[in-house]
């Protein structure tokens, strides 16, 4: 029976990067290791996603000897309201493999990346797997989301009042459609539940670290460190800060203050910034201030910052200024400060975030 390794001793424990569950048992081994993998396909999945994960997760018993301690390892299969052909939205026809009416239990219940419109998601379109997949939960199973795919596991009810990420895009989306889930969408992976057995992964590529973090779980860490490095998948210990945008709330309904959000916009990098911009409101700077962060839930001088935050990393990703001018044009003539807040809000240096993210020389027209 394969014992659950600890995180740090395949990836360090960096906060960004999960959240294990806060009612976690320390019995990681304890129980019978779940091997059954149910990888559901709706019409709204992605095809990458779902591909990407029945590669990882079937490949450790493709790339060495049955080892009988570890059982029969991941079989995993794709599952759906009824077996047979099913052309995802994007066009791309999928075989489903086995009907779920016809799996009485499973041990790890996966739904991909779905395809979610601006309009939101329509809760009770899949009302029969989502009765499934409680059933599952009920027998033991393991529930776990890729990007969106939480939008699905959330109709389970299930996640209400645990912790979950989603991708950051959809954040809000999700957030309004169910309100009662703790939602992170800065995290790469979240693990809940009274037996860590909720698991959401965040934005798209994040199925990497799902992936790995399963077969480290059931089927060994050093399976999870090869698979890593043969399919260059990258646990993103940097968590999803770097990746987010800051786009300041503007539908709170206070017009004052969106008027001001407005004129920050493009003068955030003057001195003074939110002096200037409390003169223009006309109102009293108490007033103001206590509105702004009614409003748009930061303080006006945290709400500058982001803006300049923003337009540096745009300036780090197109242009070769030096980080010290692109500093004095967002607004800091001290240096050293931007550096330091930065990283504060990134999570990662200047440097490193330019390396990062700005479009590598043999990809340049």
């Amino acid at each position: 029976m394969a014992k659950w390794p600890e995180i740090g001793s395949f990836v360090p424990a960096v906060d960004a990067w999960i959240m294990p569950s806060p009612d976690s048992s320390p019995a990681h081994g304890s129980g019978p290791t779940p091997r059954h993998v149910s990888l559901v396909a709706l019409p709204e999945a992605a095809v990458s996603t779902l591909a990407g994960l029945f590669d990882v997760l079937r490949a450790p018993a493709l790339l060495r000897p049955p080892d009988p301690s570890l059982g029969d390892g991941l079989c995993v299969q794709v599952v759906g309201q009824a077996a047979g052909r099913l052309t995802l939205t994007s066009g791309v026809p999928v075989e489903v493999q086995r009907a779920i009416d016809t799996i009485e239990k499973t041990d790890i219940v996966i739904v991909p990346s779905l395809w979610v419109l601006e309009s939101g998601w329509t809760q009770g379109r899949y009302a029969p797997i989502v009765e499934w997949v409680r059933r599952m939960h009920a027998h033991g199973a393991l529930l776990c989301s890729a990007c969106t795919g939480i939008f699905l596991l959330a109709e389970t009810g299930l996640f209400d009042n645990r912790d979950a990420t989603v991708h950051f895009d959809y954040a809000r989306q999700f957030r309004a459609s169910f309100p009662a889930v703790r939602t992170h969408p800065e995290l790469v992976l979240v693990v809940a539940g009274d037996h860590e057995e909720l698991i959401s992964s965040g934005a798209s590529n994040t199925w990497h670290d799902l992936a790995l973090y399963l077969i480290a779980r059931f089927v060994g860490a050093a399976d999870a460190q090869e698979l890593a490095r043969r399919f260059a998948l990258q646990w993103h210990q940097d968590g999803l800060t770097p990746f987010m945008i800051f786009e300041g709330k503007l539908d709170h309904g206070d017009a004052e203050i969106a008027t001001a959000q407005r004129w920050l916009a493009n003068h955030f990098a003057i001195a003074n910034a939110v002096d200037e911009m409390v003169r223009q409101s006309r109102l009293a700077e108490r007033t103001f201030k206590r509105r702004f962060v009614i409003a748009t839930g930061l303080t006006p001088i945290d709400y500058v910052q982001r803006l300049r935050v923003e337009d540096a990393k745009r300036r780090l990703e197109r242009t070769d200024a030096p980080v010290d001018e692109i500093s004095w044009r967002v607004g800091y003539e001290d240096a050293a400060f931007f550096r330091r807040l930065f990283k504060r809000t990134t999570g990662m240096a200047p440097g490193a975030y330019r390396k990062r993210f700005r479009i590598p020389d043999f990809a340049r027209p």
